[in-house]
């Protein structure tokens, strides 16, 4: 098939990943794939949910929101009850993936939120969201070390996502919204560094698919999260000691 910018089949779009693009913020990033871009915050505060109250542990959550003029036409802020399932569905993603690598009661009873916001969508917005939003967590677990609120970062791994899917019967990596919007199968895959899975989403738009180009869909995106992670690492470089993997 015919990518945009004559892009191959298990080609990545054009990632970047910049940190630290807030002043204010504990930790925070910008993600840029393809002409999808996304800005992640992460916000620190002492206090937890009630039902951690007291318990010794704490928290990691996150929020996501498209800007109103994010994609071709306006769409309305979503506000209290007018957040939409879908919004709901990705920022809930979004928060089980950093759970998933951190050590939550290593944290202490604190808080910290994730703002992951679409200022340009082209497809693979929450993939963006999740690649970026550990980089800023790394950052804000950094400033409750230098504060000496704890002793190292309590992640347990790196995180990050991509999209995959079939596309005119071909397996394809990273679609743009063109892609997406007519693919026979669509699927995020989020990963740790370690190769282990947190989340698989896998929908058949058409016809029904096999185990075996599951299979091969998810080592697909294994290969283009290995390529996000090198990244998150060159964003992080000039830390003390290495990344954790």
């Amino acid at each position: 098939m015919n990518r945009s910018k004559g892009r191959k089949a298990d080609e990545l779009r054009t990632w970047r990943i910049t940190r630290g693009i807030l002043d204010h913020a504990e930790g925070s990033a910008l993600v840029e794939a393809g002409r999808t871009r996304v800005i992640v915050s992460a916000t620190v505060e002492d206090r937890v949910p009630l039902f951690l109250r007291n318990g010794g542990s704490g928290w990691v959550t996150a929020e996501y929101g498209m800007l109103p003029r994010s994609t071709h036409t306006r769409s309305p802020r979503e506000r209290g009850a007018r957040v939409g399932g879908r919004t709901l569905e990705i920022q809930r993603m979004i928060g089980r993936s950093l759970r998933g690598v951190t050590d939550l009661s290593a944290l202490g009873e604190r808080t910290i939120t994730l703002d992951c916001d679409v200022i340009q969508a082209d497809g693979g917005t929450r993939s963006a969201a999740i690649s970026g939003a550990w980089v800023a967590l790394y950052d804000a677990l950094g400033t409750l070390v230098d504060a000496g609120l704890i002793t190292t970062r309590p992640l347990l791994d790196s995180i990050a996502a991509v999209s995959v899917g079939i596309v005119g019967n071909e397996l394809v990596l990273d679609l743009d919204y063109e892609e997406d919007s007519v693919a026979e199968v669509d699927m995020n895959v989020v990963m740790t560094g370690r190769g282990r899975l947190v989340e698989v989403q896998a929908t058949a738009e058409g016809k029904p698919f096999s185990l075996a180009r599951m299979n091969a869909m998810v080592r697909l995106a294994q290969r283009g999260i290995r390529e996000i992670e090198a990244l998150q690492r060159s964003a992080l470089q000039g830390e003390n000691g290495p990344t954790p993997r």
